[in-house]
């Protein structure tokens, strides 16, 4: 069946028309769309502008292309929170209905980089603890993190067995972390977070940034979490000024 013109442009209603398809079941999470000659010929348009539907329904991670191989449909994000609610890992996949996991691939206490001082305001004695750790949901990984602490802060012998570093650094450290400062950007294929976290090569990931602070306003944490895009949606409430 043909999309039916209207007053708007013709890859605005092919757009909404493979949303409508997408949100009824005809295109399944991961199911392949037929051709682009094949699906052009069924909505009534052009070639080009079913290319130009399509450019948008990626951006907006609702589709993914795959060179060589076809147009699939992204599995909905299974976890979604406001950027301005401050959640531990654990919370977010627990509030999903979803069993938290960790894997601990590494744990170093170096001597801090010229970014660490600054960061920490600490002198260049200080060691940083460094976690690297991948997060896992029903023994999925979804998440790759890197997270930072000032030795006098947090040492290495902390109980590992704690999924959530806000409750470890709460409980061992009496350092209640209350706001961040983060920063939060796209980028596709990372060579060495995503073979981690099982990513395809087309599949994108969100990175966070975050410095971690306590009422004193203090940085107590440093993160870096790299996301898998198609699981996980940010928002944010934004109001007029």
């Amino acid at each position: 069946m043909s999309i039916k013109s209207d007053s708007r442009h013709l890859y605005l209603q092919v757009i909404d028309y493979l949303k409508q398809d997408i949100e009824a079941g005809v295109y399944q999470e991961n199911e392949k769309f037929p051709s682009e000659f094949d699906l052009a010929k069924k909505l009534g348009v052009s070639r080009a502008t079913l290319r130009e539907a399509l450019r948008i329904l990626e951006e907006e991670n609702i589709i993914i292309r795959r060179h060589g191989v076809g147009t699939f449909v992204n599995p909905k994000p299974r976890f979604t929170s406001g950027i301005e609610q401050l959640k531990s890992v654990t919370s977010m996949i627990e509030e999903a209905g979803m069993k938290p996991g960790t894997i601990f691939l590494s744990l170093t206490a170096q001597e801090p980089t010229e970014e660490d001082i600054r960061r920490f305001s600490c002198s260049p004695d200080e060691r940083i603890v460094i976690i690297e750790r991948v997060r896992t949901a029903n023994g999925e990984p979804v998440i790759y993190c890197v997270d930072k602490i000032p030795e006098s802060i947090l040492s290495e012998n902390f109980d590992r067995n704690d999924e959530s570093l806000f409750d470890i650094l709460e409980r061992d450290a009496n350092r209640k972390i209350t706001y961040a400062v983060a920063e939060i950007e796209p980028i596709g294929y990372h060579e060495k977070v995503s073979p981690i976290l099982k990513c395809s090569p087309e599949a994108a990931l969100l990175v966070l940034k975050q410095m971690h602070l306590d009422d004193w306003d203090q940085p107590i944490l440093y993160s870096v979490n790299y996301f898998k895009a198609n699981m996980f949606s940010f928002h944010v409430l934004r109001k007029r000024v």
